[in-house]
């Protein structure tokens, strides 16, 4: 049986951005909501902040003005811990020092009832170590939040070693009475989402060390064939660099230095120089009143070939070919038989969708030196843009050929280096390792782990569901050809993922 939401009265402890949003969602559920912040004046500001806040949701008429009297006075400003004893759960969101969140956690734990669930809204802590000298660890439990917090629907119920499993119910009834989406998550270093995004971030940072491609091409690859709402790079530069690498090397280190966490030495030199994103003015790219924004690189249009076939029978194929408008395409007959699963020829290139291996080792293994592949596609009736690159061996005019046929599907074509699984399909590939790796280790359920990385990092699919649309074996493809191409066991495969592909099973 479900456990029932807590009712009464939520003490929030710490009023920067995280401690003012979740005590504005408290508020507005219904709950007295009691403020503390050990800097003078703090509480009153964030309590004013709030009812700026509600205010303009009434403007706006996402509020009625009797709620927003009313969530308003809910909310009280404490001048010490002591006020805090009539509470049924208290958040801390001070600063991220696990010796300043025990300290803190063992002062109040002298004040409130014994019934009263204490949580952290720690993003990298572990909730094992900051409960562990509390008299009573089994109420100590995470509430991990999303900045903005009103707008993110995103809540880790977090559970240390420690944690009573009724806690986590309580706790994850209470997030979703407060019209939030929580998924419960194991203490491990990042939980859910801080780990499962680290191959976003890695893959695209490894792509510029290869020199694959400039940032903003590869940004304009992830958003407009990939479908996430930012490019890896400038969710960096908004994040800040000093704090995506801390949490990078924290995870690495918490996992015992798994390389496939591996912190950047592109990054590490942002970090060094100071160029910390938007907030230092510069990052990957370059922030103030007079910067422009760099463009992608985008291949010039060229004329169709005279000579152009798709083959029917592979769906990619099919998708993209109700795209081309012109008579001079081709339909292969059903049962002809694709080279490697060849997409389409133009003039005399031969078209293949990214398995992991580069261009020149596709050519090289079948023989065919004019090889262009693309990229992976989100959507593709709804992409606009598609990553394109072409073996050492393939002749210019081949592979004119090839931009020139997906140009007349309607994408801006962007060529790349030729580097391993180019950039959509290495990074999806890996997310979705990686989150399988996550749902066997027993930190989360699969599907935990895909709302999670939609609800907390805005991807457009869970990576589990997006792998089995592409195929769990042509996933575990690609992790092979990376592996091979690097020799790194950063590319090491999720014995679940190899499970699920043997057993023709699915995550989702």
């Amino acid at each position: 049986m479900k456990a029932e939401k807590l009712t009464g009265v939520v003490g929030v402890i710490g009023c920067g951005a995280m401690g003012m949003g979740i005590a504005q969602v408290a508020a507005a559920a219904g709950h007295r909501v009691k403020l503390f912040d050990a800097r003078a004046g703090a509480a009153d500001k964030a309590r004013e902040s709030i009812g700026g806040v509600f205010k303009m949701l009434v403007e706006k008429r996402r509020m009625s003005e009797a709620d927003y009297l009313s969530a308003q006075a809910r909310l009280e400003v404490t001048s010490c811990l002591d006020q805090f004893a009539d509470a049924i759960l208290v958040v801390e969101a001070i600063i991220e020092d696990l010796d300043a969140k025990r300290s803190l956690l063992m002062e109040l734990e002298t004040v409130v009832g014994r019934d009263c669930i204490l949580a952290s809204n720690t993003s990298s802590l572990s909730i094992t170590a900051i409960g562990a000298k509390l008299a009573a660890p089994w109420r100590m439990v995470g509430m991990h939040f999303f900045n903005p917090v009103p707008v993110m629907a995103l809540v880790e119920v977090v559970s240390g070693a420690a944690t009573d499993r009724r806690v986590a119910e309580l706790v994850y009834a209470t997030a979703a009475a407060w019209g939030k989406s929580p998924v419960h998550a194991k203490s491990t270093p990042g939980f859910i989402v801080n780990r499962i995004a680290r191959p976003y971030y890695s893959e695209a940072l490894r792509l510029l060390n290869e020199q694959a491609s400039d940032p903003a091409t590869i940004d304009a690859i992830m958003r407009e064939a990939g479908g996430f709402r930012m490019g890896p790079l400038e969710l960096m530069d908004f994040i800040g660099h000093d704090v995506n690498y801390a949490v990078t090397r924290g995870v690495f280190e918490g996992l015992y230095y798994d390389p496939r966490f591996s912190p950047s030495l592109v990054q590490q030199e942002l970090v060094l120089a100071g160029f910390l994103g938007r907030k230092s003015g510069r990052g990957f790219f370059h922030y103030g009143v007079d910067a422009m924004p760099p463009q992608p690189h985008t291949e010039a249009p060229l004329p169709l070939p005279e000579c152009m076939t798709v083959f029917a029978d592979i769906p990619l194929a099919q998708a993209l070919a109700q795209r081309l408008c012109s008579t001079n395409l081709i339909i292969a007959p059903a049962d002809t038989v694709a080279v490697d699963n060849a997409l389409f020829t133009a003039g005399a290139a031969c078209i293949y969708r990214s398995d992991g291996r580069s261009a020149t080792q596709r050519a090289h293994d079948n023989g065919i030196p004019n090889t262009v592949l693309i990229d992976l596609v989100f959507d593709v009736n709804k992409a606009t843009r598609l990553a394109v690159t072409c073996a050492d061996q393939c002749a210019p005019e081949a592979f004119g050929s090839a931009v020139a046929l997906l140009q007349s599907a309607g994408f801006a074509v962007s060529r790349i280096d030729d580097v391993p699984g180019m950039v959509v399909m290495r990074t999806v590939a890996m997310l979705a390792n990686e989150a399988a790796d996550t749902v066997n280790q027993g930190v989360c359920t699969a599907e935990a782990a895909d709302l999670a990385m939609q609800k907390g990092a805005n991807y457009p699919c869970g990576p589990l569901a997006w792998a089995e649309a592409i195929g769990l074996d042509q996933v575990v493809g690609v992790l092979v050809n990376l592996g091979r191409a690097y020799g790194e066991d950063r590319y090491r495969i999720s014995p679940l993922l190899l499970r699920k592909v043997a057993g023709a099973g699915a995550f989702i």
